[in-house]
């Protein structure tokens, strides 16, 4: 099957089935939220992108295997009212944002900085802090050495724009320069984008409109 990156709630998971790693997208929650599990191909070991909501569905797309680590892309509670639940069935390590850490009620065993390793397996996923969303915001790339990059950008970068920052300039400022300069200026058109909520899509269909969020402020 041909990985599209639709998702509803209560419907089925999507496969992106790559060389080295396997990536399995749901869609969780009364917001829509995505929560992606990443599989090591070559040790089977299992990383959690997002523990939004429904416990029993997370933990069932985990299945038996169980994960090593939980990543929290933000401090936004609809990303992580399942965590808690997942930590206690699974024993996983929590990672964050270090600027965000103290908005999430589940201890963070791994404080994240730009440019910080998080590894799944044999695979390497590099965390970029994108600040303006939330202050400890960060997204994580995967720099596929068979492929593309992808990218899993929490609620920094959608389809048609950058995450919300409620109207507030400097916040706005301060996301447009961290998605452009971290993400867009250093990573091919192909890269694979996997949002917090909704369709994915590729920074190759994003980049025409960068200067169009500019000019509107969002």
């Amino acid at each position: 099957m041909t990985y599209s990156g639709r998702v509803t709630v209560g419907g089925s998971a999507d496969v992106h089935e790559l060389k080295d790693l396997m990536i399995t997208k749901v869609a969780v929650g009364p917001m829509n939220n995505n929560a992606y599990l990443l599989r090591c191909r070559a040790t089977d070991e299992q990383l959690l992108i997002d523990a939004a909501n429904d416990a029993d569905t997370l933990l069932g797309t985990i299945g038996d295997d169980g994960i090593a680590s939980v990543v929290t892309t933000h401090r936004h509670g609809d990303h992580w009212q399942a965590l808690a639940q997942v930590v206690a069935a699974t024993g996983a390590r929590t990672h964050a944002g270090r600027e965000d850490a103290e908005g999430i009620p589940v201890p963070t065993d791994v404080l994240v900085d730009d440019g910080d390793t998080i590894r799944v397996g044999r695979v390497e996923l590099t965390a970029r802090h994108l600040v303006g969303h939330t202050p400890g915001s960060i997204a994580l790339v995967y720099d596929d050495p068979h492929g593309h990059p992808h990218v899993f950008t929490g609620d920094c970068l959608f389809p048609g724009g950058v995450g919300n920052t409620h109207k507030d300039p400097e916040a706005f400022a301060a996301l447009i320069h961290d998605v452009e300069t971290k993400i867009f200026d250093v990573l091919p058109d192909e890269t694979w984008v996997y949002p917090g909520h909704g369709n994915d899509t590729t920074l190759g269909a994003e980049r025409p409109q960068l200067p169009e969020w500019r000019a509107r402020g969002w």
